[in-house]
């Protein structure tokens, strides 16, 4: 093979660093982070973007340092051996370096041009994430994903504080509709990805509950997540427009655990809930903006 065919071959460093970031998840953490500075008031694009680097840089870097924590087990399971440190391209304390970096650059960009409780919030999710979900819940409890999904619940504090310097009744909303949309939205993949997780030895709820309790549990979760989504309606938060956003996405959400359960076959509704849950969230913080809009308008 000649060096031309090797490098093509072998992904690049920078590759790799922009893997362990893991762009595709932050992308959808990056819409309910900015999504929440709207709704709050007019951000100028200045402050959107340097929200955006800072949300970018800890979740990369929250996810970096995943990746260093979960290298024994991610050799285990054939969707993540590909990564970086079990391929053998980087090396653990490289990652690790690296994700401190991205951390620490992101605490200094939210002090310093946003205000001091963005860079805390932003923080408090970065530890949520590696201590309390990778290092201890991860690997001791199907209740895994349950608490820990409030790590992936902190962008829209991050976002509401950058435009107001505080927390409000509305942001801790948004932070609940997070925390019970995670549920559905993980147990769905654990359900596909079970024998996987099951070599790596990580308690997830379908290998611990069996599927169909998984299953009921996620149809909880969803009827819960439905109401959640209602209740910022409820004291004057949001409009008709999200209130009928809400209702539909959560029915269509809901109907699809529904598939889940009386189906022969699971699989490919287990994909679709898993994927529309994606677009749900995108959607639903989506529809905020323009019901926000068009009652100020």
């Amino acid at each position: 093979m000649d060096v031309t065919a090797q490098r093509q071959a072998q992904p690049s460093l920078l590759r790799d660093m922009v893997m362990l970031t893991k762009p595709r998840i932050i992308s959808l953490l990056l819409v309910t982070t900015v999504a929440p500075m709207f709704v709050a008031g007019n951000p100028g694009w200045l402050l959107v973007l340097i929200v955006l680097l800072g949300g970018y840089l800890m979740a990369g870097g929250a996810n970096a340092v995943n990746m260093y924590l979960d290298r024994d087990i991610d050799t285990q399971m054939a969707r993540t051996r590909l990564r970086p440190i079990p391929s053998g391209r980087m090396g653990p304390r490289a990652v690790l370096a690296f994700g401190i970096a991205l951390a620490t650059a992101a605490t200094y960009l939210l002090a310093r041009f946003t205000n001091v409780l963005t860079a805390l919030l932003a923080l408090g999710g970065f530890y949520f994430y590696v201590f309390v979900y990778t290092r201890w819940l991860k690997r001791t409890t199907p209740q895994n994903i349950v608490i820990g999904g409030a790590a992936g619940a902190f962008p829209p504090l991050v976002g509401w504080a950058s435009m107001t310097g505080t927390i409000d009744l509305t942001a801790v909303y948004l932070f609940l509709i997070i925390f019970y949309w995670t549920p559905p939205h993980f147990w769905a993949l654990a359900l596909l990805k079970q024998r996987d997780y099951g070599r790596a030895g990580i308690p997830m709820a379908p290998l611990v509950w069996g599927e169909r309790q998984t299953m009921q549990q996620m149809l909880w979760y969803n009827v819960i997540l439905i109401a959640f989504t209602l209740l910022p309606f409820t004291f004057g938060a949001f409009g008709i427009i999200y209130f009928v956003s809400a209702l539909v996405l959560g029915v269509i959400l809901l109907a699809g655990v529904i598939r889940i359960i009386t189906a022969k076959d699971w699989t490919k509704p287990a994909w679709q809930v898993y994927k529309f849950s994606l677009l749900y969230l995108a959607l639903l913080f989506l529809a905020m903006v323009i019901d926000r809009k068009v009652l100020v308008s």
